[in-house]
């Protein structure tokens, strides 16, 4: 039998993971940080408290002094913790980075909620990708907070899939379907620049056998498996997120703060911008999770 914790034949595997899982989470947002002197250098320690959090709670918020204009802040601070595979989405620079701010210039980027002062719903970035481009891991580095707003709310998508096992195991069954959730094709002027994308909600990666999640609460361009079980798997998980009870953090990034995390479900409420100090914040995507990264070996690096 396979006794991944995400298999629902695997009661006694399961039920040992989520007892571990409560035992270890944060309480509050305040748990989730740690402080440190430069991410563009972390000590040995600072590299181990963020990996320990990340490690219980699929997400961990960074604290520095460190302020600037620099998408090398984020970038710097991925690599050092596994995050190699930038995912070169098509809005974001050159460099892969998205600077996320407002957008004035008139073109593709206002079209899209994540370049614009509205709130955000619930998702993980990256749902409407492939299953081989799953955005595992992000960063999301904060260099000006919006005057009034921008609170991001978090929720370890681990902590999602205990809420609806233990709720009812049809409904995780449900998700895991190849056709749960489907992104219709989006076209442009020059015909379709993106196929429509069927998927799982919950999967299991191959490399790690961690939970992934991919999710929009979006109820537009977005088309649900169409049975009763799949559609009380979603009103839960609707429900679930928009509840008080849930364990969800909320906090405003700060200048020099930012999150590192295994793609956690996140949204963000409205704000309101200082003209002169309008609100950025720096976000890099990847194929890789969150990890204690591997030495090259000498073969390897005689080969270089």
């Amino acid at each position: 039998m396979n006794l991944s914790p995400f298999n629902l034949q695997a009661d006694a595997c399961y039920r040992a993971w989520r007892a571990a899982k409560l035992a270890s989470q944060p309480a509050t947002a305040q748990d989730l940080v740690v402080d440190v002197a430069d991410p563009r250098s972390l000590s040995p320690a600072e590299k181990q408290a963020l990996l320990a959090r990340c490690a219980t709670a699929n997400m961990v918020i960074y604290r520095s002094t460190v302020l600037g204009e620099d998408k090398n802040i984020p970038r710097a601070l991925g690599r050092q913790l596994g995050l190699h595979q930038l995912d070169g989405n098509w809005l974001a620079d050159e460099d892969g980075i998205s600077p996320i701010a407002v957008s004035l210039v008139p073109g593709e980027r206002p079209a899209f909620i994540p370049y614009t002062n509205r709130p955000i719903k619930w998702h993980t970035d990256g749902y409407y990708q492939p299953p081989e481009r799953n955005i595992r891991g992000m960063v999301l580095h904060c260099v000006r907070a919006a005057v009034q707003g921008g609170i991001s709310a978090l929720m370890d998508h681990d902590m999602a899939y205990i809420a609806l096992r233990d709720a009812n195991p049809a409904w995780v069954r449900a998700l895991m379907q190849p056709d749960a959730m489907t992104i219709p094709e989006r076209l442009d002027d020059d015909g379709m620049a993106r196929a429509a994308q069927s998927g799982p909600v919950f999967s299991v990666d191959a490399a790690s056998g961690a939970l992934h999640m991919r999710y929009t609460a979006r109820t537009r361009s977005v088309l649900w498996r169409d049975d009763a079980v799949t559609r009380a798997a979603v009103a839960f998980l609707e429900r679930l997120l928009a509840s008080d009870c849930a364990p969800v953090f909320r906090l405003q990034l700060q200048p020099g703060m930012g999150l590192l995390c295994n793609n956690v479900l996140h949204d963000r409420s409205g704000f309101a911008d200082d003209p002169q100090h309008p609100r950025l914040l720096y976000r890099a995507r990847y194929l890789d999770r969150v990890s204690e990264p591997t030495l090259p070996s000498a073969s390897a690096g005689a080969m270089v």
